[in-house]
């Protein structure tokens, strides 16, 4: 059976937010402006997605095809007159196909992917869990942005892993094709020891 799919205006960002993380972004560029008052306007949201650097501006191949559906869950108006906003990353998304509007805002035809399962428990993430704390205590702006952090939810933890290590896009995207976290977790559990 084909799932349903539905449209999406893309971000398209070096840095990368998976379903559970939240990140602060400063917003300059007309097109992502119109992004955000519309997604706030409308009450809905836009995918995040992972940049390409071997890909082709002219035929969007330059974004790689799983991003991640995040909403905007607070914004201010910076000093520098900016528009700075923090999102909340919900779910992965498939983008099938991309389109380029007036603006050059890309928005995609999307279908959202299965959650990953993950058949490991808490104590099976260790010592993961415990230098992510350590990166959380000793960083105040990450820290920040999660009033309740999850280190005992092993899936949580990965993504969050997957988030701060400098891992290429082309591996990231991988992992986010599997249907559970075991190759993500023996991966970053090979990294982090």
């Amino acid at each position: 059976m084909a799932r349903s799919t539905f449209s999406l205006p893309l971000f398209p960002l070096s840095s990368h937010i998976l379903p559970g993380g939240v990140m602060s972004l400063r917003i300059f560029e007309p097109r992502y402006v119109r992004m955000v008052k519309e997604a706030c306007a409308n009450q809905t949201g836009f995918a995040v997605c992972m940049l390409n650097s071997n890909g082709n501006k002219k035929t969007n191949s330059h974004i790689f095809p799983v991003g991640t559906f995040a909403t905007v869950e607070d914004f201010d108006l910076l000093e520098d007159g900016l528009l700075g906003i923090t999102v909340k990353g919900h779910k992965c998304v498939r983008i099938d196909s991309i389109e380029t509007q007036f603006d050059d805002l890309r928005t995609g035809q999307c279908q959202w992917l299965d959650n990953w399962s993950c058949k490991v428990d808490a104590k099976s993430i260790g010592p993961m869990d415990e230098r992510l704390k350590e990166i959380f205590e000793k960083y105040p702006e990450v820290n920040s942005l999660y009033p309740k952090p999850e280190f005992d939810n092993p899936i949580w933890v990965i993504y969050r892993w997957l988030e701060l290590l400098p891992v290429k896009a082309e591996q990231k995207q991988q992992f986010l094709d599997q249907k559970d976290c075991s190759i993500a977790l023996e991966f970053l559990s090979q990294l982090v020891e």
